[in-house]
């Protein structure tokens, strides 16, 4: 046995029996190899959870871009604020107070223009008000003599109740509820603090300034870096609720209507079920259009809307599609009915009921270009005078069932007094899940129209320009 020492490695050989050396490798007892067994599954784990942590955080980055930006831009705007305190001119002159300037940056920034300004309108009024009012309280208090305590307690019980219950008004809630919250903590230090600080108007006045250091950074930062506009995402989300309306609809009818011998693909029917549920998608939007509309408000002219854009009509407008997608919602119950309608009746029905379809799907895709480009439509009119003969052809239709087409063997015998109250009995249980189906297209109809109203009150509110494009007719629209 003999020891040698290669590229720095000290390593312990043997001799055999052939003349040569072999590596001696040390022999691992039980306890040793379950140990390094162990090691290695709980490395395997955790390497393992690592890297599937760090392909969810790039995926969400990757699938909406603006996340990442809006992390940049935040680390930004507190690295530039950070100066006033890192550097001794800058914080001497707002008297030690830079911090507030960093809090302020933390709590205003939100990812879109319209929230960081009606965070920081907030902050900023909310402290020169309760600052004003402060020192007033202050000023009162101690000319009171012995009841300045008194005096202060009362008027902070006073404001605070009166702004706590003001966040409670619906209106007052959708717009100021952060100021009250800044009113309520501001008036308390300025007035309850000026019982033992002696320069209360200095330290009020450096802690105002502070603060509009800071938001003036988070507005020029916001505003001039890769803007993000809760006014577009909100014109965005109505246009894809339209469209996803648009293919709920056509899917829901095509599907009802299919013959049974039509193969599809795997791809093709998931497809084809993500389309059928985008209604859903418009059903669960109200929060988000409403909380977009109240943001937008703030937002200054951008693109092709301008600082008073009728943003509540959008609320209305998803208001509307909602109510279509009500209708829709049943349509795809009609879809699940244990009783299925004979293909003789669904033949008598289809052109109809797919023409209909078609029809209302025109518009409401047409309504997603009016609002994606902000623009009148010049064929609207012909899409809804289409629509409504759709609907006139489908009532006509439905008057002229084919009842006898389902009359049984066994009620040929019978009497005739009983026979025809047995074979409408039996015809009307079978075609009702197309009847069900019928009546709700043309409600449907009905409610897309007053779609269409809803969209027109705001192309008038917001001064849409007429569409360029030469009038169709509904054949070629």
């Amino acid at each position: 046995m003999a020891s040698k020492v290669e590229a720095g490695k000290l390593e312990w050989r043997i001799s055999v029996d052939n003349g040569t050396t072999e590596r001696l490798v040390p022999a691992y007892g039980p306890s040793k190899r379950i140990f390094l067994w162990l090691k290695g599954f709980v490395m395997k784990v955790i390497l393992e959870q690592i890297a599937k942590s760090m392909r969810n955080i790039w995926r969400i980055g990757a699938d909406d871009p603006a996340k990442a930006v809006h992390c940049l831009k935040v680390g930004l705007a507190l690295s530039l604020v950070s100066i006033f305190y890192y550097m001794r001119p800058l914080y001497d002159g707002v008297g030690g107070n830079a911090m507030w300037a960093i809090m302020t940056v933390v709590v205003v920034f939100e990812s879109t223009v319209g929230a960081t300004f009606s965070k920081c309108v907030n902050r900023v009024v909310a402290t020169i008000l309760a600052g004003t009012l402060g020192i007033a309280v202050h000023w009162v208090a101690t000319q009171s003599g012995k009841a300045e305590i008194f005096v202060t307690a009362c008027s902070v019980f006073l404001f605070a109740f009166t702004a706590t219950y003001s966040r409670f008004v619906p209106s007052f809630k959708s717009r100021f509820d952060y100021g009250a919250m800044i009113f309520i903590l501001t008036f308390s230090l300025v007035s309850v603090g000026g019982y033992r600080v002696d320069k209360l108007f200095d330290m009020a006045q450096q802690r105002a300034s502070t603060i509009a250091i800071g938001t003036s950074i988070c507005i020029v930062i916001t505003v001039f870096l890769c803007p993000i506009w809760a006014g577009s995402q909100l014109n965005r989300l109505v246009q894809c609720n339209f469209v996803k309306l648009a293919d709920s609809l056509d899917g829901c009818v095509a599907e009802y209507f299919k013959k049974k011998d039509v193969s599809t693909n795997e791809n093709e029917d998931e497809e084809t079920n993500k389309k059928l549920q985008g209604f859903k998608c418009v059903l669960n939007s109200k929060g988000t259009e409403e909380a977009m509309a109240n943001l937008a408000r703030w937002e200054p002219a951008h693109g092709s809307f301008n600082f008073r854009h009728p943003w509540q009509q959008y609320v209305k407008i998803g208001a509307a599609m909602r109510r279509c997608a009500y209708c829709l919602e049943n349509l795809s119950i009609c879809m699940n009915y244990e009783t299925e309608a004979p293909d003789q009746v669904k033949n008598h029905f289809g052109e109809a009921c797919m023409s209909l379809s078609s029809a209302s799907s025109k518009i409401l895709r047409e309504l997603a270009d009016m609002i994606k480009n902000t623009r009148k439509s010049s064929k609207m009119d012909y899409l809804v005078f289409d629509m409504n003969s759709a609907v006139q052809e489908l009532q006509e239709t439905l008057k002229i069932v084919p009842i006898e087409i389902n009359r049984p063997e066994d009620d040929v015998k019978s009497e005739k007094d009983k026979e025809g109250d047995r074979t409408m009995a039996m015809s009307l249980h079978e075609i009702l899940p197309v009847a069900t189906l019928v009546s709700l297209l043309i409600e449907n109809a009905a409610r897309i129209q007053t779609t269409v109203e809803a969209v027109d009150e705001l192309a008038n509110l917001a001064d849409f320009k007429q569409d360029s494009k030469k009038k169709t007719g509904g054949n070629n629209a």
